[in-house]
């Protein structure tokens, strides 16, 4: 490291030779101008570094110490396009992202020369081919969602769009989202954001969500509006309607949209004041015990008209989920989804710590609904959505296996739409307009281009899980069971999942519950959150 003394003896040298400089500039000749000019703008750099005490770095390596902060700004994208391997990036790695881009362009998505995992690596999963598969049927099966109270049932894709705001996302982008599930038939989540003209413009089948903030049905003091719910509840364009608990990424926070943020076609979509910091509850005003909760899903099914209402959540307790069984189950009533968000799922900010450390990630989250729901007779009237991580075929029928009746993506239908992962979200400064409201970097994103690959991604993919489930013996996602995906324990040790996982039979909770279950299922209170 360079000691004072030297640091001062560098910076007096750079002035010196910017002086000599000038001097010649002066007296002999103006093309010297090129070279004083950014040598004086080198020596004030360095004497500012040796003054300044926000970074010792610099004060400690005038000059110089600016190379560090270049090579960090820049070290996502070495790392992203020089450094790391095809199967190494996260939050998704190369092969997947190429995949997306592949299908949604409507080129060839195959590889040559065979696989690049370590398939004997501990933890790597495979599905079980059959001796016997099946013809690829013509036409992707369809699952109906809406139970017993439902007068309006949906049929829902193996694949939709999953929940994104706008607000978070730019206009162009929540149109291509928007008429790419038009022209492809599936559903697109509107996210907590509200049901913007953007949603409605193309008339995609909507999921509309409403969150803690009741955004687009909120009274002046952050209530629920009935009133409001109902009209917009109403439109054709709206499908289903979904009341978000809590969410993968984050469980257990709210969101804050800076005032600044907040101009006026925000505020409109939102129902809030024009310029005002707004801030998102982590808990709901509607509700404040299972059995509440029950009784809250039932009446926005009747406000939206017999319309399909559920829930969405990141698993946490065990216990409480099963206090919710046991509301549905003294009520008589139940949702007609529940959307099982797992914690490797994506947002546009979210605090490190929740990110990596809280909620329940999306295997054992679905195992865990799906059997409760089994566990206490209410599977059959009961649909289950699965979100986080969801690019492919395989993880579509991966999750179907466990415990899922239908999936949604949002990442990765961000990657249709021309994402590259630059985890710039937050920063309003997205380079490709999707997750940004700069209108100038928005306009980039072009909406007739890009809702033709949403809709090529979509179909894609579903057809690939379909051709996967009959290259297993599949005709249906219903004949799909735990036995037939398979995951190496060890170098030597491959399970099933019906060996790793404790898996209910239907009713065995109000028979007879397992051990494992008993004592949640004991002190499981429907008007209560017990912890």
């Amino acid at each position: 490291m360079l000691t004072f003394p030297v640091r001062i003896t560098v910076v007096a040298v750079l002035w010196l030779v910017a002086l000599a400089s000038v001097t010649l500039v002066v007296a002999v000749s103006p093309w010297w101008l090129f070279l004083t000019v950014p040598l004086l703008a080198v020596a004030a750099l360095g004497a500012y570094d040796l003054i300044q005490r926000r970074h010792s770095v610099l004060r400690n390596y005038p000059v110089f110490g600016h190379l560090r902060f270049l090579l960090e700004d820049l070290r996502p994208e070495l790392q992203q396009y020089f450094i790391e391997r095809n199967f190494d990036g996260r939050p998704y790695d190369r092969d997947v992202r190429s995949i997306v881009y592949q299908r949604a362009k409507g080129t060839d998505a195959e590889e040559p020369f065979g696989t690049e995992r370590d398939v004997y690596a501990t933890g790597h999963e495979f599905l079980a081919a059959s001796m016997a598969p099946l013809p690829v049927p013509d036409d992707a099966p369809r699952i109906r969602i809406g139970g017993p109270d439902c007068t309006k049932p949906y049929e829902m894709s193996l694949l939709n769009v999953s929940a994104m705001s706008f607000g978070s996302l730019s206009a162009n982008a929540v149109l291509a989202l928007n008429k790419g599930a038009k022209l492809g038939g599936f559903a697109h989540d509107t996210g907590e954001g509200g049901l913007s003209e953007y949603h409605l413009r193309h008339g995609g089948d909507l999921v509309w969500e409403v969150g803690t903030a009741y955004f687009g049905c909120r009274t002046k003091d952050g209530g629920f509006d009935e009133r409001e719910f109902a009209d917009k509840a109403a439109h054709d364009s709206v499908r289903c309607v979904s009341l978000k608990l809590s969410q993968g990424a984050k469980p257990g926070v709210g969101g804050v949209l800076p005032g600044s943020k907040v101009n006026a076609e925000i505020a409109s979509v939102r129902d809030v004041p024009v310029g005002q910091t707004v801030i998102s509850p982590p808990y709901h005003r509607v509700f404040g015990t299972p059995r509440e909760l029950v009784r809250f899903i039932a009446h926005m099914r009747e406000l939206a008209g017999g319309k399909p209402a559920g829930f969405k959540l990141c698993l946490g307790s065990r216990r409480q989920f099963l206090a919710v069984c046991k509301a549905m189950l003294e009520e008589g009533t139940a949702p007609d989804f529940i959307i099982v968000d797992g914690a490797e799922g994506g947002t546009g900010a979210a605090p490190l710590e929740y990110a990596d450390n809280l909620g329940t990630p999306l295997t054992e989250g679905l195992i865990t609904v799906h059997n409760a729901l089994v566990g206490t007779g209410l599977r059959d009237r009961i649909r289950i959505g699965a979100s986080g991580k969801v690019a492919t075929g395989s993880d579509i029928v991966k999750r179907l296996l466990q415990g899922a009746d239908y999936t949604n993506a949002a990442r990765a239908m961000m990657f249709a739409v021309g994402c590259v992962q630059a985890q710039s979200c937050h920063t309003n400064t997205c380079p490709v307009g999707v997750a940004t409201q700069d209108a100038k970097r928005a306009r980039a994103l072009d909406v007739g281009d890009k809702s033709l690959r949403v809709q090529r991604f979509q179909q894609s993919t579903v057809h690939s899980a379909v051709q996967i489930m009959a290259s297993m013996g599949v005709g249906h996602p219903d004949e799909l069971r735990p036995h037939m995906l398979c995951r190496r324990t060890d170098p030597v040790t491959v399970q099933t999942y019906a060996d790793l996982y404790e898996w209910l039979a239907p009713g065995q909770l109000l028979a007879e519950p397992p051990r494992s279950w008993a004592v949640d299922w004991a002190q499981a209170d429907p008007d209560r959150f017990t912890v």
